[in-house]
């Protein structure tokens, strides 16, 4: 496998700005997720690496080697769209051995490639299908399949999740990672899917207005974002992020939001100066005393409630466990441990520590 770099890159279509320099390094063997909201500029970096879109500045580098002005055909990477893009004339077999042949192989080596493939993926019993014959999860696996086969440096998968129900994609998320710990190869995968980031990532790469936020390990992102745009995309449902003041007491810091106050983690801020309040759904816990919290509307999901209501007129979510939960009431009351509350100035979204 191998190692890709991003150097100062940048991407300009006439004078919109999509990627202000890039620099990111994708590790050998690595699964790094590039995850962020529509207009991001994470697929525009995807087909930058294949070759498929030109940089206006800077260098992508795949194993050491500059492939900036490669055509995608001699980059040695293989790519999954979100579309499938299988020929529909072609059986299975067919379609996962049409590059093989392309390349002139001999017709045993296509043959073990193809075998090899199929029972990888499970396809063994579907080769001689055609893909209108085939469901939308196994459409996805001959895709994936004619990636495998080509046995390249670099695997790139552009939202291909985004077509599947929700079932299906739960199911897939899991055969797309154990796959790549299967085959140990370098993938760059990109979604708008913050849960598929969490669950498949090696190391999340979270961009905005094309640049990059924060990048880390899933859970390091989850439980210390840099900013308010990483704690608030990162999560589901989102943060809780509240409008509020930042008070220094004989007790310790706290945090007033409307008439009430919370214990809150010693920063480098003024007395009273405004703050942005972050915490998660799952951290906010019903008690005797604390926040007022009128619900307005509770969703069983199961194994936990969501509640949604508001706190001093500001919308608010609270994951409780298990099926007991207040219905609408206005008397609910809520308290939040110091190291699970956030701290952002307002004006840069930057987190204060």
């Amino acid at each position: 496998m191998a190692e890709v770099a991003f150097e100062q890159v940048q991407k300009s279509f006439g004078a919109v700005q999509v990627l202000k320099q890039i620099d990111l390094k994708v590790r050998d063997g690595e699964f790094l997720v590039l995850v962020g909201p529509s207009g991001c500029g994470k697929s525009t970096l995807l087909r930058a690496l294949a070759g498929l879109e030109g940089v206006t500045h800077g260098r992508i580098l795949i194993d050491g080697r500059v492939v900036n002005q490669l055509p995608p055909k001699d980059r040695d990477i293989a790519m999954v769209f979100q579309n499938y893009a299988l020929y529909p004339h072609m059986s299975v077999r067919e379609n996962l051995t049409f590059a093989l042949k392309l390349r002139e192989l001999t017709p045993t080596e296509i043959d073990a490639r193809a075998k090899e493939a199929a029972s990888i993926l499970g396809l063994g019993d579907l080769l001689d299908r055609y893909p209108r014959h085939l469901s939308g999860g196994q459409r996805q696996r001959v895709a994936m399949g004619r990636a495998i086969v080509r046995d390249p440096k670099v695997f790139l998968f552009d939202e291909p999740l985004s077509n599947l129900d929700a079932k299906l994609r739960v199911q897939m998320r899991a055969e797309i990672r154990a796959l790549h710990q299967r085959l140990k190869a370098t993938t760059v995968y990109v979604t708008h899917d913050q849960i598929e980031a969490m669950t498949m990532a090696d190391r999340i790469v979270v961009l905005n207005g094309g640049v990059i936020e924060q990048m880390g390990a899933p859970l390091d992102l989850y439980d210390d974002p840099d900013n308010l745009f990483v704690a608030s995309f990162i999560g589901s449902p989102a943060m809780n992020v509240f409008s509020g003041r930042y008070e220094q007491t004989a007790d310790g810091a706290r945090v007033r939001i409307g008439d009430f106050a919370l214990p809150a983690p010693t920063v480098h801020a003024a007395d009273g100066m405004p703050v942005s309040i972050g915490v998660r759904p799952e951290h906010l816990q019903l008690a005797e005393a604390g926040l007022p919290f009128v619900v307005d509307v509770t969703e069983p999901t199961g194994a936990s409630t969501e509640l949604f209501g508001s706190i001093a007129g500001q919308s608010c979510c609270v994951i409780v466990n298990g099926r007991a939960a207040p219905q609408a009431v206005s008397a609910a009351r809520l308290s939040a441990a110091v190291d699970h509350i956030y701290l952002f100035d307002p004006d840069t979204g930057r987190r204060m520590r």
